[in-house]
């Protein structure tokens, strides 16, 4: 893809970079059971300027239920309060000569939060700025890890009780692994294969940590992937869970077991409820506000689905629903983060 040159070239940018993918198999019928979940009352809480790069591709959540989203192509990691009013938690390094794979221009893409506030977010380049950055509570801005500048990191999984962090490679195949202990961190390969690798463009994409496992989506597949972490801490053989999932970017678990609600980034702007069993069922469109969603965040009875408009480059924004639940998915508790594999 050629280099596009700041946030006034991001229209043509992503309207190449999100073409609809293919699905890896058929589409998962919609079963007569019903749903564990449904979700009311969507409405926008915050709009936001695309033209400016105030794309949201990531969100991690404050205990007050405020949002902490990554503005890809603004190199920003913006704070939206539960009223949709803003502000700048930090900006990422500008970059002179970016050579960033897939996109050509400076992108700010995963986020999470660790109990005290510190947030941590991939940054791509495609030069040596490159890795994973590290936003102190008070706002200072560092490098926590290179990764490799031919590579995108896309979203990013926090385990703290391990205190590890997984990356997910969408060019490379690879989930990536960086221990916050290490004075000097490094990222390891910690799982690569062909169902992690793109098949036109984009692969693994989103990433969590839940039931003894690491669960990754793969964009071009429209696969959602669980690798087991073994007694050593080494990634287990990948299994997929889920397919039919056209356009997956990231995703979140709703309630304690594995239901997941996932953001399908495709012409249709679609949240999809994946069921224990891989079934799935569309439960927000574009009808209800969505313009493109990239990720999702859950917290009591509430639901959080950034958009960033990346094929219309109209109306990016951020989504918030209430969820009904039935008894087998009871919501998490307040400030609940990654549980640990």
């Amino acid at each position: 893809m050629p280099r596009i040159a700041g946030a006034a070239g991001a229209v043509g940018l992503v309207l190449a970079l999100l073409a609809p993918a293919p699905a890896a198999g058929a589409a998962a019928a919609d079963p007569p059971a019903a749903a564990s979940l449904s979700l009311t009352n969507p409405r926008i809480v915050a709009h936001f300027d695309f033209k400016a790069g105030e794309t949201p591709e990531n969100i991690a959540l404050e205990p007050d239920g405020s949002a902490d989203l990554t503005f890809a192509f603004a190199r920003q990691v913006v704070r939206v309060d539960r009223h949709g009013g803003r502000r700048i938690l930090a900006t990422l390094p500008a970059v002179t000569d970016p050579k960033t794979p897939l996109v050509g221009a400076a992108a700010v893409s995963g986020i999470v939060r660790t109990h005290d506030g510190t947030l941590y977010v991939a940054f791509n380049t495609g030069t040596a700025l490159t890795g994973v950055y590290r936003i102190t509570p008070d706002g200072e801005v560092g490098k926590l890890a290179d990764l490799p500048p031919n590579g995108f990191a896309n979203g990013l999984a926090l385990d703290e009780h391990r205190g590890l962090l997984y990356g997910a490679d969408s060019v490379l195949g690879t989930v990536w692994r960086i221990s916050l202990d290490d004075e000097h961190p490094v990222a390891t390969t910690w799982a690569a294969g062909a169902a992690l690798e793109p098949a036109t463009f984009i692969g693994a994409n989103g990433i969590k940590v839940r039931h003894h496992a690491v669960w990754v989506s793969n964009y071009d597949r429209g696969t959602l992937l669980r690798i087991p972490v073994e007694e050593d801490g080494s990634a287990g053989v990948i299994r997929t869970h889920a397919t039919g999932l056209t356009g997956i970017d990231d995703f979140a678990f709703a309630g304690h077991g594995k239901t997941v609600l996932a953001a399908l980034n495709n012409a249709d702007s679609e949240l999809a409820l994946v069921r224990p069993d891989g079934t799935h069922t569309v439960v927000l469109t574009g009808k209800d506000g969505l313009s493109g969603p990239t990720s999702v965040a859950v917290r009591h009875h509430r639901v959080y689905v950034p958009s960033a408009a990346f094929l219309t480059g109209i109306d990016p924004n951020l989504l918030v629903a209430d969820v009904e639940r039935n008894a087998d998915e009871q919501p998490g508790k307040p400030g609940k983060h990654e549980d640990r594999p």
